[in-house]
């Protein structure tokens, strides 16, 4: 589907996702991107990160725009503002049934971590072999910076301590991945199932999606969901397409992505956010 730019010069907040979408495939966030948000932000339109990452695993050039008071994290997980440190909503995931997960895990040629308390931890001997599950340079990164590790993963969740917010496996390649990914939508059905890059499987709370987390913070702010724009990439990003006034997909997004989207968007190196977010304060001067 496509949408014409003027349809929308009503939006009072942009939720966007991160990798694949607002960053280029470099993971760095272009002056043309940062600009175009600074405009919409001067115009008072709220610019919401919503990323399948932890707050903290958040790039410091996104994490630093001085206009971002809200961010959606770890897949709708969570909703922060960021400001105050107060979390505006939280669904995490069953110890109990996370634990039993990872047994099923364990028969399986895949690795696996887990979100907790905003932070990633995984079992270290999973860890210190990750680079032969198809890890992109960025991942392994994020491995060495962004994940503790543990003597043994479900031992250190079995304490009763901690509740994971989001579980995340790797495959050793897609189709592999693909035919997994099948696979556990239909054996947990109590789960919310996605992806985000060809290697990983995202594992959430069935209360935990970004287009549920997009509906609390709306709410919260007062605005009605046709005042808001979602930009994604990923299956992870589709429940906030569909929720938001305007979903965007980007041209290098998934299938089931731009088919739900109202708009496509340019490719994440093409400033595909920035192109249209222009387009919208145009609009938006037009009617002034």
């Amino acid at each position: 589907m496509a949408a014409e730019p003027h349809s929308l010069g009503h939006i009072r907040l942009i939720a966007l996702d991160l990798d694949g979408t607002l960053l280029r495939s470099d993971k760095t966030l272009s002056p043309r991107s940062r600009d175009a948000l600074a405009a919409a932000a001067a115009r008072g339109v709220e610019i919401v990160p919503a990323t399948g990452r932890f707050y903290r695993a958040m790039p410091a050039v996104v994490r630093e725009l001085p206009f971002v008071r809200y961010a959606i994290t770890i897949n709708g997980a969570q909703v922060l503002d960021v400001r105050t440190g107060e979390t505006i909503y939280s669904a995490d995931i069953d110890t109990g049934e996370a634990l039993a997960f990872y047994e099923y895990l364990d028969t399986l040629p895949v690795i696996y971590d887990a979100f907790v308390d905003g932070w990633g931890y995984m079992t270290e001997a999973m860890r210190s072999r990750a680079q032969d599950y198809g890890m992109l340079p960025f991942q392994m990164q994020m491995m060495r910076e962004l994940r503790s590790g543990v003597p043994e993963l479900k031992a250190w969740l079995r304490d009763g301590a901690h509740r994971p917010q989001k579980m995340q496996l790797y495959a050793g390649d897609t189709a592999y991945r693909n035919s997994l990914l099948k696979t556990l939508t239909e054996r947990y059905p109590q789960f919310a199932v996605s992806y985000s890059l060809p290697n990983n499987i995202e594992i959430n709370s069935r209360d935990a999606d970004k287009g549920r987390a997009l509906s609390v913070l709306a709410a919260r702010l007062g605005l009605a969901m046709s005042q808001t724009a979602a930009f994604g990439d990923g299956l992870n990003d589709l429940s906030m397409l569909c929720a938001a006034g305007v979903g965007a997909a980007m041209s290098n997004g998934c299938p089931e992505v731009k088919a739900a989207a109202d708009l496509i968007a340019a490719d994440c190196d093409e400033d595909g956010v920035a192109r249209v977010v222009e387009a919208m304060l145009a609009d938006g001067a037009r009617s002034v």
